[in-house]
């Protein structure tokens, strides 16, 4: 909410007050400027944290807590995964254990857009990895059964690395197996 806004609430307030003697809150056919006033307080004490907020953020001395801290997300942190090994040609799916990288970062979506500025999301991605080679049961001669998959050494909150991570907004689980999806022809 801008100061245009805030003004405009103000406004419309006053409006309000003015149009109190057509109510029952007026004093000797005038209204009541008291009850107006303390409407005025009370607006003001909502709006004046909400305009704070966004122009600080949510991490400022406003709230409590912010966002994440409020609602207990886990920060960004390594977590033991099972991931679904698969490769064109093999039958079958493997299930394996590795580590990734999950949890949430503090973010900020800027209200101004300035034009021509690039905005990043940070996300829970990789610092550390490496690769670890798997060879997968059951595929038929003259197919390769060797699959890769990275393993976490370390996270941190950054922004995000198509060649190493997924940036979708919502990706598939890493446990799923698409072999085990039905196709329809």
């Amino acid at each position: 909410m801008d100061v245009n806004n805030y003004l405009s609430w103000h406004l419309l307030l006053c409006l309000y007050c003015s149009l109190s003697s057509l109510t029952n809150k007026t004093v000797a056919g005038k209204p009541d400027l008291i009850s107006c006033r303390m409407m005025a307080v009370q607006v003001s004490r909502a709006i004046l944290p909400l305009m704070l907020t966004l122009f600080l953020g949510a991490s400022s001395s406003v709230w409590p807590l912010a966002p994440a801290a409020a609602f207990q997300l886990p920060p960004c942190q390594l977590i033991n995964q099972t991931v679904s090994l698969e490769k064109e040609g093999c039958p079958k799916c493997h299930p394996v254990e590795t580590t990734i990288c999950s949890g949430h970062c503090i973010t900020k979506d800027p209200v101004i857009k300035i034009p021509f500025s690039n905005v990043y999301q940070h996300v829970c991605t990789y610092r550390d990895f490496y690769y670890k080679t798997f060879e997968l049961p059951d595929c038929p001669p003259g197919v390769d059964p060797t699959v890769t998959y990275p393993v976490a050494l370390s996270c941190h909150c950054g922004r995000c690395a198509m060649d190493t991570s997924d940036c979708t907004f919502e990706s598939l689980q890493p446990d799923l197996c698409m072999n085990d999806i039905p196709f329809y022809y």
